[in-house]
């Protein structure tokens, strides 16, 4: 019974939020993930635990549209020797997740700013840690939004 008072359940902690002043993206961001350094560009931020990372940023599309934008971030992840294990695209709203050695990768994007950039976030976390961040998951994609705030837009 004891033991049951100290296994809390990550997607049940308090969470905290982040939102980009240059891009407008907002995210929740799971208990226990640490904010590093923002980049000196402003375009996102990265948060991490000792097993897991994740980053919230956004970016201007300076070419094309957001599902080519997004063709390219894809190609990206293979070219960092991710294997693609699922794929969604649609012209508002992106996820693909992938996996390299016992590592898993989830990542999210959404048009913002009229099809002129896209918000993202990238998880990266193990596969013994599967169940444990499926909620951990859910909850990030719906959190994911354009604030209307960013300076770029």
């Amino acid at each position: 019974m004891l033991l049951a008072l100290f296994a809390t359940p990550l997607y049940a902690a308090e969470w905290g939020h982040y939102v980009n002043e240059r891009f407008g993206v907002e995210a929740d961001v799971p208990p226990g993930f640490a904010p590093g350094t923002e980049p000196a560009n402003g375009d996102g931020l990265g948060f991490s635990t000792p097993t897991a990372q994740l980053s919230i940023y956004g970016s201007l599309i300076v070419e094309g549209d957001f599902e080519s934008a997004v063709a390219q971030r894809m190609q990206w992840t293979k070219d960092d020797g991710w294997a693609i294990t699922y794929q969604a695209v649609t012209p508002s709203w992106a996820s693909w997740s992938g996996k390299r050695g016992s590592r898993i990768l989830y990542v999210r994007a959404i048009r913002m700013c009229d099809g002129e950039m896209y918000g993202a976030f990238e998880l990266e976390y193990s596969e013994a840690d599967l169940k444990a961040f499926d909620p951990v998951v859910g909850r990030l994609v719906r959190s994911l939004k354009d604030s209307g705030t960013g300076w770029q837009c």
